[in-house]
C-alpha cells in the first residue's frame, strides 16, 4: 500500500487491491484545491487521501498575550470564488499597505517647501542657513529612526502572534501619528509625530512583504510584490498631486496640514479590511494551526493544485527548525552567533593514528543567519545608495538647479512621479522571468550611465549661455529615465530578497533586519542630501555615478538567484554552503550532491537545460542528456507534466546506478521484467518509457508509468489529462488510476505485478 509520501508500505500490490475493493473506492484521487469547487468534484474522495494533521508538526507555543490582541480569525475570512480573485485581493491589501507607506514617504516632498510649515517649525528661511537646513533635514531623517525600532518591534510580534496580528497593530500606530503631524505646532512636536508614524510604518513594512509572498506561490513571488510596489509609488505619486493642488489654496496653514491628515483614511481602510483576510500558511502550521493552514492554501491556490505536497513540505521544514528556533530566534544571536564546542578528528603529532580534539567556533546554523542579515540589510543600504531618496525627496531643488523657476520645478518633479510609477509596471513580467541578479546588476549600469551624462550636463545647465535651457531640459529627461530605470530594477528587489532568504522561523524578523537597512540607509541619505545640495550642486549626481558602480560587484559575487525556488529550497542554499562568494558556494552545493546548484543563474523548476553538461562528472552528463531528449526542462517548468519528466530523469538514472551494479544474471532479468519494486516484484521501468516521452511545444504524448514512488502525480496527470481533453488538446482512452484500479479499461488480476497503471493518450 502506497501512503501520500510517496513511500511504499510493507503489504503487497494483492492487500492493496483487498484494501481497496473493502473500502468500495472505485475513482482517482484528485488536487484539493477550493473549498467551492473540491466539493463539487464527481470524482473527490475525501478518504482517498491522507493528510497532513496537528499532530504531525512539532509547534512553536504561540504567545499568551495573542489571545487578548486583534488579528486573524478563520470565522471572520472571506471567501471568493477562485484562487485567482483571492490573489487579487490580497495583492490590493498589501498594495493599499504600501501605498500608504509611498504616500507618507512623498508627503514631505512639498511639505518642506511650505513657507507657512517652515515659520511654524522655526526653520525659515532654509537656503544659506546651516542650523535650518540641519533642522529640516533632521525632521525627515527621525522619521526613518522610528521605522528601525518599529521594524524590529514589528518582525518579533508577527512571529510571536501572527502577521495579521503585528500589521493591525503597526496601522494603529501609524493613526496616531498621523494625528499627531497634521496638528504639529512647533517642531519638537513634529519630530515626536514622525518617529511615532516611523515606527508603525516600519512594523507594516517589515511585515507585510513577508505576509504576502507566504501566501501567494512560489512561482508568481515577483510580480505578486511589484504590483504592491507600482502602488507604493502611485502612493507617493498620489501626495505629491494632492500638495501640488492644495498649494493653489490661499489657505497655506490647509496646504500642508491637509496632505498629512489625508494619511489617516488610508490607514483606517487597511485597519477594517485586514481582519477578513487569511494568516499566513507557514506561520499558522508553525503554531500547530494545521487545519488552518490548509484552509488558507485551498483559498489561495487553483482549484485543480493538490495543496497537501505544500502543506507537507512547509510542515516538514517547520520540524527541521524547530531546534534551531529555539537557540537562534532572537535579534542578537541572529548577528551574533553563540560559541560551541566541537569534536575534530586530527591527526597524531608522532604519526600514529588520529585523535579526538574539541574545537570552539561559532554556531553553524547561526552563521548562516548572519549572513542572510547581512545580505538583506547591506541590500537595502545598496538601494539607497544607487541615489533614489536624493532624486524623489530633493526633486525639486534638483530641477531648480538644472534652471527651473520652482513652480515649473514642482511641476516636473510631478510627472517624474507618474512616470516613475508606470515604470515600476515592468518589473511585473520581468522580475520573476529574468531572475533578481541581472535585474539588478543591468538596473545598476543603465542607472550609473544615466547619471554620468546627468552629471556632466547639469554643469554646463547651471552656467548662464545660449544652451542653458537645452542642457537643462537634457537633465531632466535623464532624471526622468533613471527614476523609470530605478523603478523596474531595484525597487522591488530589495523588499523581496529578506522574504526568500530566511527560513520560515525567523522569517518575520528578517523582514524587519531589511527594514533596519532600508531605516539606515534613507535617513543617512536624506540627512546630509540638503548639504550635498548646496556644497557641490551637479556634482550630486556624479556622485551617485560612482556609487552605482560600486554595488555592481556585490550584486555578482554576493547575492544567489531565487527567483522561481521555492522557499524551502533557498534555505538549502544556506546550508549547504559557507562561502560569501555565489560562485563558490555553487560548487559547495554541487559537491553535497544538491541537483539545483546553478544559483548564478534563473531556476526554471528542475535540471537546468544543459548545465552539467560541462562539468566533467559522468552522472551530470547523463542527466544533461536525459534532459536534451526530453525537450529541455525550460519547456515544462514546474507543472505536473514537469514534475513527471523530472521523476523520469531521476528515476532513469537511479535505474542504471542498479544496472551497472547488477550482476550478469540479474542484468539479464532487469532487460527483460524490469527493476523490482518494493515489495520484489517486477515492475515497468521509466527507462524504457524515456523513448515516448519527447515533446516539443507543438505537441503533447505522454506514456507515464505511476510508481508507487508517485501517487500524487498520478492523480495529477490523471487531472491535467482530463482538464486537457475538455480543452479539445488532447484524447485519450483509460484513466491513470492508483492502486491497479482500472488497466485499459479491464479490471486489474490479484496478481498483477503492477501496483499503479501506465496510461498512453493520443493527439487529436
Amino acid at each position: 500500500m502506497v501512503d501520500p509520501a510517496g513511500t511504499a508500505s510493507p503489504t503487497s500490490p494483492k492487500e492493496d487491491l483487498q484494501h481497496i475493493e473493502e473500502s468500495g473506492v472505485s475513482k482517482p484521487t484528485t488536487f484539493v484545491g477550493s473549498d467551492h469547487d473540491i466539493n463539487k468534484r464527481d470524482d473527490y474522495d475525501p478518504k482517498d487521501k491522507e493528510l497532513v494533521k496537528d499532530s504531525d508538526v512539532l509547534p512553536v507555543p504561540q504567545w499568551w498575550l495573542a489571545k487578548y490582541l486583534p488579528g486573524y480569525s478563520p470565522k471572520r475570512m472571506l471567501e471568493f470564488k477562485s484562487a485567482k480573485t483571492y490573489y487579487w485581493a490580497i495583492n490590493l491589501l498589501a498594495g493599499l499597505a504600501i501605498l500608504f507607506y509611498g504616500y507618507d514617504q512623498g508627503v514631505m516632498s512639498l511639505v518642506n517647501l511650505n513657507e507657512d510649515y517652515l515659520t511654524k517649525m522655526g526653520i525659515y528661511p532654509t537656503v544659506g542657513n546651516q542650523r535650518n537646513t540641519a533642522a529640516l533635514g533632521g525632521i525627515v531623517a527621525v522619521y526613518y529612526g522610528g521605522s528601525l525600532i518599529g521594524a524590529l518591534f514589528g518582525g518579533e510580534l508577527a512571529d510571536r502572534a501572527g502577521r495579521i496580528t503585528a500589521i493591525m497593530l503597526g496601522v494603529m500606530v501609524s493613526i496616531i501619528g498621523a494625528v499627531f503631524q497634521s496638528s504639529a505646532q512647533n517642531i519638537t512636536w513634529m519630530c515626536c509625530a514622525r518617529v511615532v508614524t516611523g515606527l508603525g510604518v516600519g512594523a507594516i513594512d517589515a511585515v507585510i512583504p513577508v505576509w504576502s509572498s507566504e501566501v501567494s506561490s512560489h512561482q508568481a513571488r515577483g510580480s505578486f510584490l511589484a504590483i504592491e510596489f507600482f502602488l507604493n509609488i502611485a502612493g507617493l505619486s498620489l501626495a505629491y498631486w494632492i500638495e501640488i493642488f492644495a498649494d493653489f489654496n490661499a489657505n497655506k496653514v490647509m496646504a500642508w496640514r491637509t496632505p498629512l491628515a489625508l494619511q489617516i483614511v488610508f490607514l483606517l481602510t487597511i485597519l477594517i479590511l485586514i481582519p477578513f483576510f487569511p494568516e499566513s500558511p507557514r506561520w499558522l502550521a508553525k503554531v500547530g494551526r494545521v487545519n488552518e493552514a490548509r484552509k488558507v492554501l485551498r483559498a489561495t491556490r487553483a482549484a485543480d493544485i493538490d495543496i497537501e505536497p505544500e502543506l507537507r513540505s512547509i510542515v516538514k521544514n517547520i520540524n527541521a527548525d524547530r531546534e534551531a528556533e529555539m537557540e537562534n530566534n532572537s535579534y542578537w544571536r541572529m548577528i551574533w552567533p553563540k560559541m560551541v564546542e566541537i569534536e575534530v578528528e586530527v591527526d597524531r603529532e608522532d604519526g600514529k593514528g588520529t585523535r579526538i580534539e574539541v574545537r570552539r567556533q561559532r554556531d553553524k546554523g547561526q552563521r548562516e543567519l548572519r549572513k542572510r542579515v547581512v545580505l538583506s540589510v547591506w541590500l537595502q543600504i545598496m538601494q539607497e545608495l544607487t541615489g533614489i531618496g536624493v532624486v524623489t525627496v530633493y526633486a525639486v531643488d534638483l530641477m531648480q538647479g538644472a534652471g527651473f523657476p520652482q513652480q515649473e520645478a514642482k511641476l516636473l518633479a510631478g510627472f517624474n512621479d507618474i512616470s516613475y510609477m508606470f515604470c515600476v509596471l515592468f518589473a511585473v513580467f520581468t522580475l520573476d522571468r529574468c531572475g533578481r541578479r541581472s535585474t539588478m546588476v543591468w538596473g545598476a549600469l543603465v542607472m550609473a550611465l544615466l547619471l554620468l551624462l546627468g552629471g556632466i550636463l547639469d554643469k554646463y545647465a547651471q552656467q548662464p549661455g545660449p544652451h542653458q535651457k537645452q542642457f537643462g531640459s537634457a537633465v531632466i529627461a535623464l532624471v526622468f529615465l533613471y527614476t523609470g530605470t530605478f523603478g523596474a530594477t531595484w525597487l522591488v528587489t530589495p523588499w523581496l530578497y529578506p522574504t526568500e532568504l530566511f527560513p520560515t522561523f525567523v522569517r518575520a524578523k528578517g523582514g524587519a533586519w531589511s527594514v533596519v537597512g532600508w531605516s539606515i540607509g534613507n535617513g543617512v541619505v536624506t540627512m546630509i542630501t540638503p548639504f550635498l545640495v548646496q556644497a557641490i550642486g551637479y556634482g550630486v549626481l556624479l556622485l551617485l555615478f560612482g556609487l552605482n558602480i560600486f554595488v555592481i560587484p556585490f550584486i555578482i559575487f554576493m547575492y544567489p538567484e531565487t527567483s522561481g525556488r521555492p522557499l524551502e529550497q533557498i534555505d538549502d542554499y544556506f546550508s549547504n554552503s559557507d562561502s560569501w562568494n555565489v560562485f563558490t558556494a555553487s560548487k559547495q552545493i554541487k559537491d553535497s550532491g544538491v541537483s539545483d546548484w546553478r544559483w548564478t543563474r534563473k531556476y526554471h523548476g528542475g535540471y537546468e537545460h544543459g548545465s552539467s553538461s560541462d562539468s566533467g562528472n559522468p552522472e551530470d552528463e547523463e542527466k544533461a542528456r536525459a534532459v536534451e531528449k526530453l525537450g529541455g526542462t525550460h519547456q515544462h517548468g514546474n507543472g505536473i507534466l514537469g514534475q513527471l519528466r523530472r521523476a523520469f530523469i531521476d528515476h532513469h538514472l537511479q535505474e542504471r546506478k542498479q544496472y551497472d551494479r547488477a550482476s550478469k544474471y540479474d542484468q539479464d532479468i532487469i532487460k527483460e521484467h524490469g527493476t523490482p519494486n518494493a515489495d520484489g516484484k517486477q515492475a515497468l521501468t521509466f527507462g524504457n518509457l524515456l523513448s515516448k516521452t519527447h515533446c516539443k511545444d507543438s505537441e503533447l504524448r505522454y506514456a507515464a508509468l505511476a510508481t508507487s514512488l508517485m501517487p500524487c502525480l498520478a492523480d495529477a496527470l490523471n487531472m491535467t489529462l482530463r482538464k486537457a481533453k475538455k480543452k479539445g488538446i488532447v484524447s485519450f482512452d483509460g484513466e491513470i488510476l492508483m492502486q491497479g484500479r482500472k488497466v485499459s479499461g479491464r479490471t486489474p488480476e490479484a496478481d498483477d505485478d503492477i501496483p499503479i497503471v501506465l496510461l498512453s493518450e493520443e493527439i487529436k
